[in-house]
């Protein structure tokens, strides 16, 4: 502080220093003391910076202008993944004076998904409800039901650390459909309805599902799978394995299921999943395969192209079944395959 003192403050203060010494000690004490006035030099600043304003703020709203647009509402952050989806393919074929010959027809087909992810450090839980169904009107027959389909699933997957992409798995799966179904032509008798059949999958084991990767491997050596028939008719025909007379099939077995959706073109998205089943007591090694494969083609942000196959095999479904006149079954039938194909453009909403 010394330093910043010039020649006439070093004087100032020697004059009261010695002020003090002559005057300061009497055989009286005085109670009065002079005061002396230090004034110091106020330096100006040599250096303005660029934008610096020396004058007294004034506050001014002439330049504001109003917001064009609502702020965005802070969201905190969460664990869930949620999705829903709306899909409606329309295929319309009409004929007038058509020298080839046709039929005037018309078929839709409407899908709905939804789906919550829960996913936070050892905790995997995924439930999907897939909704879907096709309906024929071709002119001069009555109306047909081209798809029916109701799939519930639920996974709840567990891990020791953050660094293994394997989790301890429980996983509940369950399927049937709306309405009944047929064996076109012949609409009195129905050959399935609404939980009949109707499939329950439950079981534990382990999952492989890697991080940011819609992939997931499923392994369950103890799975069991109940078939319903809650239909008076069908289950006393013995229909979809059941014994005659009953309404629930029970079995215990091996389970192993597949999912994955990945892009394998630009706006073209692939979606696996297969299931693989063989029941320990009954048929151990004879496979029971449900195997799905679709690409979605994106146009733009609502309008879509679809394709996509379903094969099944059961061996508790029969075909070719020979009946006598007297309704005594004399063949049960056999297995075969079932498969799919669907192909549509159309309409799909996520909301």
């Amino acid at each position: 502080m010394l330093k910043n003192l010039n020649k006439t403050h070093y004087l100032a203060i020697c004059a009261f220093i010695f002020t003090g010494l002559c005057f300061g000690q009497t055989d009286e004490q005085d109670d009065t003391a002079d005061t002396i006035v230090i004034r110091w030099e106020q330096k100006k600043l040599k250096n303005i910076l660029r934008g610096v304003r020396l004058q007294s703020p004034r506050v001014s709203f002439s330049g504001t202008k109003p917001l064009l647009e609502k702020p965005k509402k802070f969201l905190p952050l969460s664990f869930w993944d949620n999705e829903n989806k709306f899909g409606l393919n329309v295929n319309e074929v009409a004929f007038v004076n058509w020298n080839a010959g046709g039929e005037n027809s018309v078929s839709a087909l409407a899908n709905m998904l939804f789906s919550r992810k829960y996913k936070f450090r050892y905790i995997n839980w995924d439930s999907e409800l897939r909704l879907r169904y096709g309906i024929n009107a071709q002119e001069g027959r009555k109306l047909r039901k081209t798809d029916d389909f109701i799939r519930l699933t639920s996974a709840f997957a567990f891990r020791r650390d953050t660094l293994s992409h394997w989790y301890y798995q429980v996983k509940m799966n369950f399927n049937t459909q709306f309405s009944n179904g047929f064996k076109y032509p012949n609409r009195e008798n129905p050959i399935s309805r609404f939980m009949a059949p109707g499939y329950l999958f439950l079981g534990a084991g382990t999952s492989y599902i890697p991080e940011n990767k819609e992939f997931n491997l499923y392994i369950s050596p103890f799975t069991q799978k109940a078939t319903f028939v809650f239909d008076e008719d069908l289950s006393e025909q013995g229909s979809f394995g059941v014994e005659k007379g009953k309404n629930v099939f029970m079995e215990l077995g091996f389970l192993v299921t597949n999912t994955w959706e990945t892009e394998v073109a630009k706006n073209v998205k692939m979606n696996h999943r297969i299931s693989m089943y063989t029941d320990y007591l009954r048929s151990f090694g004879n496979i029971d395969v449900d195997w799905e494969l679709n690409f979605t083609l994106q146009v733009n942000k609502y309008l879509q192209a679809n394709i996509g196959t379903h094969l099944i095999f059961d061996d508790d479904i029969l075909f070719d079944e020979v009946v006598a006149e007297d309704g005594t079954v004399l063949d049960a039938g056999i297995p075969r395959i079932q498969f799919k194909q669907l192909l549509g453009i159309g309409l799909g909403y996520a909301f």
